[in-house]
């Protein structure tokens, strides 16, 4: 290849055997192997990672977002997409599709007994609030703001500031 053609390769493709994966445990309910296939990438308003859940596992809570719309593809096995108070299962060539709002609470679990492996692609949204119907908890994110709180705690409009 030509340098302009490498040099275009590194921007616009990557493998998703070829990124480099995180192994991620929390407790006993919570574990994948992980990894940012557009990091380093020419993607301005797309985001996408690779996982693979052990059995039994999962890799994020039930949450839904309000900015942010997301398509997961099943790669290899099968488990259960939670979703809207609902269990629905899930297979390999499955592509799920999960539009923001209040509506689709979600996440995906690995209820077989072989590792689930699936691409997840979302907008990469500026600013975002993302709701956790389980635990009542909440994350605001914008450019150069984060925090995760927990419903219940309003404050008045004018509070702190007189």
């Amino acid at each position: 290849m030509s340098d302009k053609a490498q040099e275009l390769a590194a921007r616009l493709i990557r493998n998703v055997d070829g990124v480099e994966l995180k192994h991620f445990v929390l407790g006993s309910v919570y574990e994948s192997h992980g990894g940012r296939l557009s990091e380093g990438t020419a993607a301005r308003k797309l985001a996408a990672g690779v996982d693979t859940l052990p059995p039994g596992k999962r890799s994020c809570p039930y949450h839904f977002h309000h900015a942010e719309e997301e398509i997961f593809i099943v790669l290899e096995g099968k488990g259960t997409l939670r979703v809207a108070g609902d269990m629905l299962p899930i297979t390999s060539g499955d592509v799920i599709f999960i539009p923001p709002g209040p509506e689709y609470p979600h996440h995906i679990l690995n209820t077989s007994d072989a590792p689930l492996k699936y691409i997840s692609i979302g907008t990469n949204e500026p600013m975002e609030i993302c709701e956790y119907p389980d635990s009542g908890k909440y994350l605001v994110g914008a450019p150069n703001f984060h925090t995760i709180s927990r419903k219940g705690g309003e404050l008045d409009y004018w509070d702190g500031e007189m």
